[in-house]
């Protein structure tokens, strides 16, 4: 029998990110999804004695966009994103599934928030990499 090491994207075991103090905060009960990237540059160095693409992998870069509903408790959400506008300050960001670690420094750039025509109020917050580490799983 073979095993089966697939696994679905339910019970997301960490979902952290620093506050402008730099003090880690567990928001994943507000974060309702997430997006985020890893990829890698490319440099075209096509000959012209080619018939097909030749490039070279270039510098390496993360991405992050975090979802959630508005919560104002101490140390959750709103407490982690609303410094955004007003810090310019790296954030540590941790995401952990499966015993499987990503961690980055991320610039925040935005922290807009939604108000439904149902009600709901929400966010979407984007992250880029700001130190020049690569992403790399632990």
């Amino acid at each position: 029998m073979i095993p089966i090491s697939k696994e679905s994207g339910l019970g997301w075991t960490t979902c952290s990110v620093d506050d402008s103090g730099g003090t880690a905060r567990a928001i994943k009960n507000d974060i309702t999804n997430l997006e985020f990237a890893t990829p890698r540059a490319v440099q075209d160095v096509t000959g012209i004695d080619k018939s097909a693409m030749e490039r070279l992998l270039l510098l390496a870069d993360f991405s992050v966009t975090l979802n959630g509903v508005f919560n104002d408790a101490a140390n959750q959400s709103h407490d982690v994103f609303k410094t955004v506008p007003s810090t310019s300050v790296a954030r540590t960001v941790t995401l952990t599934v499966s015993g499987q670690t990503l961690t980055n420094e991320c610039l925040f750039t935005d922290y807009p928030l939604t108000r439904a025509d149902d009600g709901a109020l929400t966010f979407a917050v984007p992250g880029v990499l700001s130190d020049g580490t690569v992403p790399t799983w632990a």
